[in-house]
């Protein structure tokens, strides 16, 4: 059985031309929110046709792509390579572009913990421990993430079913228990570099995903 949610609507919706560093460019059409459960000001992005694809999931085709992107700071901003976000944020808006879809930008910076947080969770790596085990060191769970507002920006948007962008199937149970009907999960790529390449290791790990890593160049 689903969790019933209240309801939240669309606030504002404005057309954003985005670019990358790489050049790489699109434009999304970009809602806000009101109603949101944890009163944080979430983004949804709607990229390439994304009417079109809620329209031909209505007529029994397949469902707009989707990926629930936590806010990265250091990563989605900066380009840190402690982390791969930034690469998968860069993945994800140019692979929903092409299918239509959207990208939800979620503001829960260190999977829920905060930006100040995450950053001592990173002293805490530099002295041994793993991404997980750091977030617990500081008192937190391992990952504190939570989906409503994303299944209630989902509903708001008219999109009850969505093909899951996420190499994390934890994002698909939480989805589901929601209300928001996945029909297929689709992993991003895996971005290792000898900088990450412990941080990915702990997610394989931990949180059940992307089991295979390359060899680090």
């Amino acid at each position: 059985m689903s969790e019933a949610l209240p309801v939240a609507t669309i606030r504002t919706q404005v057309t954003v031309p985005l670019r990358f560093p790489d050049g790489y460019a699109t434009s999304a059409r970009v809602f806000t929110f009101k109603g949101l459960v944890d009163g944080r000001e979430h983004l949804a992005f709607g990229l390439g046709d994304w009417a079109g694809a809620l329209d031909r999931y209505a007529d029994g085709g397949p469902a707009p792509l989707v990926r629930p992107h936590s806010e990265c700071l250091t990563g989605d901003v900066f380009g840190s390579q402690r982390c791969d976000c930034g690469p998968q944020l860069r993945e994800a808006v140019e692979r929903i572009a092409e299918a239509g879809g959207f990208l939800l930008y979620l503001r829960q910076e260190g999977r829920g913990i905060g930006l100040y947080a995450k950053l001592d969770a990173y002293a805490l790596q530099d002295a041994g421990l793993d991404t997980y085990e750091a977030n617990v060191a500081l008192g937190h769970g391992e990952d504190e993430r939570d989906y409503s507002a994303a299944a209630q920006m989902l509903a708001a948007l008219g999109v009850p079913g969505i093909v899951l962008l996420s190499s994390n199937p934890e994002k698909a149970t939480g989805l589901d228990r929601l209300g928001v009907t996945v029909t297929e999960r689709v992993p991003t790529g895996v971005y290792l570099s000898p900088v990450n390449a412990e941080y990915l290791a702990a997610k394989a790990s931990r949180a059940a995903r992307t089991p295979d890593l390359p060899a680090v160049r």
